[in-house]
């Protein structure tokens, strides 16, 4: 249970913290930017950093396909772990508060325990689905609320703790 509270934690985190910095955008700018910094902590002393940079394009009014990527670094007592990611997203928005969307990750991990110096390398391929709400800030920026789950987790087979992940992240450019 703490392993699926503190991973919750850290998700909820990896959005939850956002700047971008650009001038409003021309009619004629089909371009949207984003993403988020997450810090976690927990117990062992665990430490978490993570970046996710996103690039977008506006299809039309409504349809949005880009690509994202992450990285996260993390360490506690026990261990210390590298994770990249990177894949293609879509996102479908209406009503102009709602969005639904898909993202494809793959992810590539490296990690060591730092008593055996055991050092142990995998990827995986995440495929999440899911939707949320979009808050507007200003100057066709927005904060996104969501929730996804990846339909590709297997409980057994997967270095993630559970399938479903919440997001918060911001976009500029809708």
């Amino acid at each position: 249970m703490k392993k699926i509270l503190t991973l919750s934690f850290i998700a909820i985190s990896i959005f939850c913290f956002s700047q971008i910095a650009m001038s409003p955008q021309t009619s004629a700018n089909r371009w949207t930017f984003g993403g988020g910094l997450g810090l976690g902590f927990g117990s062992n002393s665990s430490f978490n950093l993570q970046v996710s940079p996103r690039v977008g394009y506006k299809i039309t009014d409504q349809l949005e396909g880009g690509m994202i990527g992450n990285v996260s670094w993390q360490t506690s007592d026990f261990y210390k772990s590298t994770m990249f990611g990177i894949g293609p997203f879509a996102n479908y928005y209406f009503a102009r508060s709602f969005f639904v969307g898909a993202n494809l990750q793959q992810y590539f991990i490296n990690s060591t325990e730092k008593y055996n110096n055991y050092k142990y390398s995998t990827d995986e391929t995440a495929l999440y689905l899911g939707g949320g709400y979009m808050q507007s800030m200003g100057n066709n920026a927005f904060m996104q609320l969501g929730i996804m789950y990846n339909v590709l987790w297997k409980e057994n087979n997967s270095i993630f703790s559970t399938g479903f992940v919440p997001t918060v992240g911001f976009v500029v450019g809708l």
